[in-house]
Formats: C-alpha cells, structure tokens, sequence
C-alpha cells in the first residue's frame, strides 16, 4: 500500500499486481516480501526487480524528477528518513500485533487474505487457507515482538502515536509541510490496516483519532494534490511541536529497540531486551533491523558537517540521538 501510494501521488506510471495471483507475471524477487517492484524491459519482460520500499523509493526519486517526496534541505530529509524507519520498523509491530492477537482482527483476517491471490477459491481450500495463514503468523508473533509482556508497550505506543497525529492533524496536512514526504507514505502504509481493516485498533482510533483515521483514506491517492516544484517543505528548524513529539516517541521505542537489536546481534544473543518507558522488552533479534541502523548511520554520515550538527541540535533531548552515539 506505501508504494502504491507513491506511485499514485508521483503519477509515476505502473501497473499494480496481486502477488501470487493469476495475473501476477513478476520475475522471483531476491526474497519473497512484498512490496515488489519490477522495470519493464520493453520486452513485454522485465530488467530488473526490487523489494524493501526505502530504496525502492531512493530509486524513483533518481529516475523521476517531478512531484518529490524528499526534501532539499538534507538535515529535513534525513529527519523524514528517520521516522519512515520508526514507521517501518516499530509500527508495523503494533500493525502486527493487532491483526493476529485479537480473536475477531484473526478471524476476519483469516477470511479475508486467501482471496486476495483467487476471488474464486473453492469453499474447502479456502476453509484450509484461512487454518493455514491463522496457524502460521500467529505462530510468528513472537518473532516479532507481539507477546503478552510486550503488549502494553505496543498498544500504548499505537495510542501515543495516535494521539500525536491527531493533534498534528488538526493544523497541518502533513508532517512535513503543504507535501508528503517518507514519513507519511510510511505511516500510512502502517495505519491503514490498523484503522480501515482490523476491528479492534480501528474501533481505537474512531474514538480516539478520526482526523487520522480520514488522512488514511486521503493518502491512499494523492494524484489530485498540487505540488509546485520543489515548494511546500516546511524548514526543519520550524516543524509542528508535533514532529518533536513523534520523534520522542520514536526516541522511546524505536531507538531502545533498534540499539539493543543491534547490540544483541553484535553479542550473538539470542534474544534482545531494552527498557521501554520502564518496561523491559524482549524478543529474538532481526538481522534486517540491524542493517535499518547501519543504514540510518550512513545516511547521518554522508550529511554535511553544517547539516549533521543542525540534526543533532534538532533531536536533542528526543532520545532519538542516542542511535548516534
């Protein structure tokens, strides 16, 4: 949904494809995630395919010029890119963790995606696939992250970053000025199962966040939003209190996370533990999220000494310094 969304806001020309269905004539990808995108040869074949949407992006804003997604300002930019990595790697947890904790986001699920790849599934293969997706992310939720002692720290998170939206919602159209950036397509990739699909978070957030809930439906196509060149970005230095409140978020969660993520695959542990908010967290470590800070550190060090130190007065105090220590 990210992708489609950019594709969409971009009017980058594409088609889209239900993975393993009867139309989906895409190469293998490197490993079988989603989203995937593959470059016509001009063929009818296919040149080259792509997964992970934070270089897939990366690589559209160097093939298309028009309607942006990255600031100018290098210090805004690698703000944005930081916290579309809070939004891929720490919400997509709370996005996980609703769908298949909860009896009812389980069971429509469990209906739900089989059809996705054949609107006609017989009646007893669909009944098998609904016990087969059940039986297996439930069975990886452990993996990543959703457990009983780590619930609370997950839906308070969903409830914080609801309430941070809202309120930002409530002045501005995006984070980051009068155009979506990284952070936005990421967030809402997240948030659209959490409150259009999913029962119980969605039930959440029409009581608690309706302004978000109608951002979902609006960022879903933004091909009728007016750009003007490269204007519209808000100066890092005066973003919403809004944006530093997100970033603290982040600078509780994510960054406790991803360091001790780090440290543990460093180590060769088998489980990572970190205090969030005063609670100890706990899951087996990932191997992409620590390529997710290395990658994150790269990026601070390709900034210019001027911009890394604007960066580092702008998340002071946020906790999210701490990832460049």
């Amino acid at each position: 949904m990210k992708m489609r969304a950019v594709l969409r806001y971009r009017h980058i020309p594409h088609r889209w494809v239900l993975r393993n269905s009867k139309w989906d004539d895409l190469p293998t990808p490197p490993v079988p995630v989603i989203p995937v995108l593959a470059w016509p040869d001009g063929q009818g074949g296919y040149s080259d395919v792509m997964v992970d949407s934070s270089p897939q992006i990366t690589r559209l804003e160097a093939e298309y010029e028009e309607r942006s997604i990255i600031p100018k300002d290098g210090a805004l930019a690698f703000i944005d890119f930081l916290l579309e990595d809070f939004a891929d790697e720490w919400v997509t947890k709370i996005m996980y963790h609703y769908r298949w904790a909860y009896e009812a986001d389980i069971e429509k699920a469990g209906q739900l995606l089989p059809l996705d790849q054949n609107l006609q599934l017989p009646e007893a293969m669909h009944t098998k696939a609904h016990d087969f997706i059940i039986e297996r992310q439930i069975g990886r939720r452990a993996m990543v992250g959703s457990t009983d002692s780590n619930t609370h720290i997950l839906e308070n998170s969903y409830m914080n970053t609801l309430d941070i939206l809202e309120q930002h919602f409530q002045s501005q159209d995006f984070l980051f000025g009068e155009r979506p950036g990284r952070t936005d397509f990421a967030l809402y990739g997240q948030l659209k199962p959490l409150l259009w699909q999913d029962p119980t978070p969605m039930a959440i957030a029409v009581e608690r966040a309706p302004r978000v809930m109608n951002w979902i439906q609006r960022v879903d196509d933004l091909s009728w939003w007016e750009v003007n060149g490269d204007e519209g970005w808000t100066a890092m230095e005066s973003c919403e209190e809004t944006v530093i409140q997100l970033l603290e978020e982040a600078g509780r969660t994510y960054t406790p996370f991803i360091i001790a993520n780090n440290e543990a695959l460093q180590s060769g542990s088998d489980e990572m533990i970190c205090d969030i908010n005063g609670s100890e967290y706990r899951q087996a470590p990932f191997k992409y999220q620590g390529k997710c800070l290395q990658w994150l550190r790269e990026e601070y060090n390709n900034l210019s000494p001027t911009d890394q130190t604007r960066v580092q007065e702008f998340l002071t105090g946020t906790g999210c310094e701490n990832l460049f220590k």
